[in-house]
Order: structure tokens, then C-alpha cells, then sequence
């Protein structure tokens, strides 16, 4: 297959940055967001041309993305996001409920309500994009929702942890939003955004906790876990 079933959002470089790091920057938030689906294999000539880069900086930044565990190499020109089974989305889910609950229950006490008012316009923002059908852009929201809320108080470890197991769930999650059922309404972040105001920290471990596991934001962890071994078989 070539790349037209792709779509990658040219991030505004900033001052200083390379073109490398550009590219990875690029392409990490095309996979978090599910750009690349699932076992799509993707040529290196492709994301060159779709970013208007030569290949050596994309092939520096694929490098990293599969030392990262979000991409794998099929050949010297194509790459693709690999399979996944239950299990291991299982331990991906564990991850994201352990990192995530220290990085909220850190930045708690830290959170303005500049900050809080930021959440919550997110918080619709999110809403719109899945009404609107844009899924890429509904998932991407949700993962800047998080991250908004653990930047209240900044870490230089738990931050790219948590943002390394985004990049391995990203593909995933889209293919499970895409079957969302529509009469799931439990809103977590709202009830994340409350326990903040009120600086519980315990309402916001298990605020946090249920968005993940009641399926990474909107999704049903069931569902998850059949596309995961969906697309497992598909790639054997």
C-alpha cells in the first residue's frame, strides 16, 4: 500500500529545532493521534514526500520511533505499526493507570484556574471532534486533556514515560473509537476536572483510573481488546 491513507499534520517547527527532530515531533503525533493504522505498511520515499524533507531525516526519526516501540521496520523501505495482543494491551493499560495516577496526584496541588479553565474548554473541545466524526482530532484532544492537566506540575521523567505508551496505543485506540457506542456517556473528565477544584486527590486517582480503563477516554475496554487481537490475526 502507499501512503494516501495517511495523513500527517506538518508541525510548525520551532526555533532552533532540527530537522530530525522535527519530523519525529511530526510523526509521533500522527501515530499518537491513530494516522497510521494498525499493520499499514509505509514507505520512507512516502513520509519524505508527505513532510517535503529528504530521506535521511525521516529515516533518523523512524529509527527512533522504532527504538521507541511504536513503529517496526518491514524492509529497508517501509515500516509499519506492529501487531499488538491482549495481553500486551492489557500491560500498556496498567502502564497508562500507574503513570498517569502519579502524574495527576503530583500536579494536583499545582493546577490553577487558568489551567482548570483550559481542561474544561478541552474537555468540549474533545466532545466536538467525536461529534464531528474526527476521530484523529477527538484522540489527539483527549491525550492534550491529560497532558495539560500532568504539565501542572512539570516532570522531565514521568511525562515522556506516559507519552511512550500513548505512542503504542494511539493506532489502537482509533480503530476502538471507531466502533464506539454511541450510548456510552459517562464523562470521566468531567469528574476529573471537579475532584481538582476540589483537591482530592483520591476522586482524582480514580477519576483518572476509570477514563483509562472504562477504554483510554470514551471507549470500551472490551472493544479494545478485541481489535487488539483483530488486528493481531490480520497481520499473521
Amino acid at each position: 500500500m502507499d501512503n494516501k491513507h495517511i495523513s500527517i499534520i506538518r508541525e510548525p517547527k520551532l526555533k532552533g529545532e532540527s530537522t530530525k527532530k522535527w519530523v519525529y515531533r511530526s510523526l509521533s503525533r500522527a501515530i499518537m493521534s491513530g494516522r497510521f493504522p494498525p499493520g499499514l505498511p509505509v514507505t520512507i520515499s512516502g513520509l519524505s514526500e508527505s513532510l517535503d524533507v529528504s530521506t535521511m531525516p525521516v529515516r533518523g526519526a523512524l529509527d527512533q520511533l522504532i527504538a521507541d516501540g511504536a513503529l517496526e521496520y518491514l524492509d529497508n523501505r517501509r515500516v509499519r505499526v506492529p501487531d499488538i495482543g491482549p495481553e500486551r494491551f492489557d500491560e500498556l493499560i496498567a502502564a497508562r493507570v500507574s503513570l498517569e495516577t502519579v502524574a495527576a496526584e503530583r500536579a494536583l496541588h499545582f493546577i490553577d484556574f487558568l489551567r482548570i479553565d483550559r481542561l474544561v474548554a478541552l474537555d468540549t473541545m474533545i466532545d466536538e471532534a467525536f461529534q464531528a466524526g474526527d476521530i484523529e482530532l477527538g484522540i489527539e484532544r483527549n491525550f492534550a486533556f491529560h497532558r495539560c492537566m500532568y504539565e501542572g506540575r512539570p516532570s522531565f521523567v514521568l511525562l515522556p514515560l506516559i507519552e511512550s505508551v500513548w505512542l503504542r496505543m494511539g493506532p489502537f485506540m482509533r480503530e476502538a473509537v471507531a466502533h464506539l457506542n454511541e450510548s456510552y456517556q459517562v464523562d470521566r473528565h468531567v469528574e476529573a476536572i471537579e475532584a481538582i477544584k476540589q483537591k482530592d486527590g483520591l476522586a482524582l486517582k480514580e477519576a483518572i483510573t476509570a477514563d483509562i480503563q472504562d477504554g483510554a477516554g470514551h471507549v470500551g475496554r472490551q472493544r479494545l481488546r478485541e481489535v487488539a487481537t483483530s488486528t493481531m490475526g490480520q497481520l499473521r
